[in-house]
Parts: C-alpha cells; sequence; structure tokens
C-alpha cells in the first residue's frame, strides 16, 4: 500500500475526476435545493410524537428532539410561535405539533420548524379540529390580512345571514334603520347552531352571492357557550365567508368569542349591534359633515368670488389707463400740428405788426406802382381792416 486510495492490483480503476465541461454541485447548492425539494414536497403537517432534550436560547427560541420508538427528529419552535404554549413540555411529554419540514443548510441537518404545539393529554378532539382547520385556513392563505377588502362607504343594500330566530336580527334592523333609514336589507335565514346547520349556513352563503345589487354582507350569531359557536370554526364554512363577492363583516358571539370566521372575514365586529354600526354611515354625522363642507364651499366661493372682483377691477383700471393713453398719443399730435398751423397762420404774422393791402377788388398790393394817387384800398391788420386811400 502506498498511501492511494484506489492502489491495490486488479481493483477497479478509480472515478474520473469531473472535467472542465462538468458541472459538480456546491454543498451550498446541494442543501439550498434539498430544502426548496422539501419545503415544496411537505408543506404544513401534523405530526405526533414524544418531546426530548428541551433547550430555551437566550432569544426566547426552543429547540428540541421530537421522537417515537422508530425515529428521530429535531425540532426549532421560534419565540413568535411558543409564546402561545402555556410552558415548554417536560421531556415525554406526547404532543402533537403543526410543522414546516426544512433543511438547516448551516449544518446540513433535517429538522422541523414548529408552528404550534399542542399536549396529547388533556386536547379533545375538537380542539385538535381547531387547529387543523386553521393550518388548513392558513395554508391557503384565507387568513392573511392583505386579502382584507374595504367596506364600502355608503352601501344601498346588505345582506344578512343568521338565525331568524332571537334577538340578533331585531338588533340589527333596528341599529341599522335609525342610523341610515334608506338601508336595504336582505335577510337569509339559517341555522347557527345544532346539526346540520354548517350546511345551511355554507348554502345561504352561496346564495348570498346570487342576490343582485347586495354592497356588503353580514354574518351574525349572538353570545352563547364555546361550544355553540363550534359552528362557525368550520372548515366548510369559514371558506363559504371566504368566497363571498362582497365585503364580508363577521359578528359571532361576545366581545371575547373570537371564532376562525372572524379571521376570514374582512371585518371583525364585537356583537350584531357594533357590525350594524360598521355597516351603514351615520345619518347625522353625513348631515353634519356635508353641513361643514357647504360652509368651507361657501366660503370658498366667496373668496374666489371677491378675488375675482379685485382682478376684475385691476383689469378695468388698467384698461382705462390703457385706453386713455392710447387716446392721448392722436390728441397729443393734432395740438402739435394745431400748434404748427397756428405758427404759420397769417393772423400770427399781423400780431407781430404787419399788415396787408389789398385793393378794391381784393387783389394784394405788393408794388407801389400798383397804386396810384388817390385810389382806395384797405389794410388787413390782426383785428380786421382799415380802409385807406393813397396820397
Amino acid at each position: 500500500m502506498n498511501g492511494d486510495l484506489f492502489s491495490s492490483a486488479g481493483a477497479a480503476q478509480p472515478p474520473r475526476s469531473p472535467s472542465a465541461q462538468e458541472t459538480a454541485w456546491t454543498v451550498g447548492a446541494f442543501t439550498a435545493a434539498a430544502r426548496a425539494l422539501i419545503q415544496e414536497g411537505f408543506g404544513k403537517l401534523w405530526i405526533r410524537g414524544e418531546v426530548s432534550g428541551l433547550k430555551e436560547a437566550r432569544g426566547g427560541h426552543w429547540f428540541f428532539t421530537l421522537r417515537d420508538p422508530d425515529a428521530q427528529v429535531k425540532c426549532a419552535m421560534w419565540k413568535t410561535f411558543n409564546q402561545r404554549v402555556t410552558h415548554p413540555p417536560e421531556d415525554g411529554t406526547q404532543v402533537y405539533v403543526l410543522a414546516e419540514p426544512t433543511v438547516w443548510e448551516e449544518r446540513g441537518e433535517f429538522r422541523l420548524t414548529v408552528l404550534v404545539l399542542l399536549p396529547t393529554s388533556g386536547i379533545g378532539a375538537a380542539q385538535l379540529q381547531l387547529e387543523q382547520t386553521r393550518a388548513a385556513l392558513t395554508k391557503d392563505g384565507l387568513l392573511d390580512p392583505t386579502r382584507k377588502r374595504p367596506l364600502p362607504e355608503f352601501p344601498a343594500t346588505i345582506a344578512v345571514v343568521t338565525s331568524l330566530d332571537g334577538a340578533v336580527l331585531r338588533d340589527i334592523v333596528t341599529v341599522s334603520r335609525r342610523r341610515w333609514p334608506s338601508i336595504r336589507l336582505l335577510v337569509v335565514g339559517a341555522r347557527v347552531q345544532g346539526d346540520g346547520a354548517a350546511g345551511e349556513l355554507v348554502r345561504a352563503l352561496a346564495r348570498v352571492n346570487r342576490l343582485p345589487g347586495v354592497d356588503l354582507c353580514i354574518v351574525a350569531r349572538g353570545g352563547g357557550a364555546k361550544e355553540d359557536l363550534e359552528i362557525f370554526n368550520h372548515e366548510l364554512v369559514c371558506r363559504a365567508v371566504a368566497n363571498l363577492s362582497v365585503p364580508t363583516i363577521s359578528a359571532v358571539g361576545h366581545e371575547t368569542d373570537i371564532t376562525l370566521t372572524d379571521l376570514v372575514a374582512d371585518h371583525r365586529a364585537a356583537t350584531p349591534s357594533a357590525a350594524a354600526e360598521l355597516a351603514v354611515p351615520d345619518r347625522a354625522d353625513v348631515l353634519r359633515q356635508v353641513a361643514t363642507l357647504g360652509r368651507r364651499l361657501g366660503q370658498g366661493l366667496t373668496r374666489r368670488t371677491r378675488l375675482g372682483a379685485e382682478r376684475l377691477e385691476r383689469t378695468a383700471d388698467r384698461l382705462r389707463l390703457g385706453i386713455e393713453r392710447h387716446l392721448q398719443r392722436p390728441t397729443q399730435r393734432l395740438e402739435r400740428i394745431a400748434a404748427q398751423l397756428d405758427a404759420l397762420s397769417p393772423l400770427r404774422v399781423f400780431e407781430r405788426g404787419y399788415s396787408v393791402a389789398r385793393t378794391v377788388e381784393g387783389r394784394i398790393i405788393r408794388r407801389r406802382a400798383d397804386l396810384s394817387a388817390g385810389h382806395r384800398f384797405t389794410l388787413r391788420v390782426s383785428d380786421g381792416e382799415l380802409p385807406a386811400r393813397a396820397e
């Protein structure tokens, strides 16, 4: 042996190294691909097992092993999720976990990211079913806050899905009519507890989608024991609420009662009366807002009118000045021409002491030879004519 990995005589030829044209996976690329493959292949799933070696990190995260007689897997539960658990489970505790399988790339380890942890002892079938339904709705994005739709500001028609018996319907009608008298309510009756109630609710919610002109839907039930509200945690009911084509308000039970229907609906109201207040505007508030807007509009129009009048007045002043200047130019020119003509007028010459002699016939006398002794003529001076005679 000379230390080579493949050196024994007659042994099979060692595998060749990949050529430059071939691509070898890096460890990081391989673990990343494995992680993506596992996460896409499994998604979220419920697993039952025994907790072992739970340790709490400084940041509040839990790390433990989940095992059974045949296998084990490492688990991590971040603080965000383990805060819902009353206390850390002890070693040997049998639990249900809702987890996402993944690969921890830094260590190359397969593990579970735990989202929900429920001890098997003391947990009822209803609680387990609730968590499984919650996980299914979460997986399909029905609990995502980003899918919530805003309520219409002024709905004209509201569908109400509730029992025809009891005070719930009366409370919704009373509050709605008081706040917005013109509102139109379409009541779709359905049982809200007991055997067969889930099917009735699903059919009633589907019927809402077929009603013309509906702007909003209220799903309501009065208070009761926790068991009485279980129908609103039913997966089919929750999915029917999510499939409504109009925004939805869920008002189930008392203020402290929260069902999965409340989480799926676009908005949750603490009580049926609160749902009616949330659904329709208050006529008195709207009238006050209209009055306020009317005053603001009037003030705005007054300001604009005043500004317009001031601008018009300034424009009129500028126009008057422009016309005056336009008229002054020809007037001044006329005055200049008149002054020039006046300066050239013969009358101005007369005013300086000159006169004009004319014969009786009106001819101007320019030379002495034009007159003989004894002839009469006239002298034109500045203020008239004088009779004269040549001596």
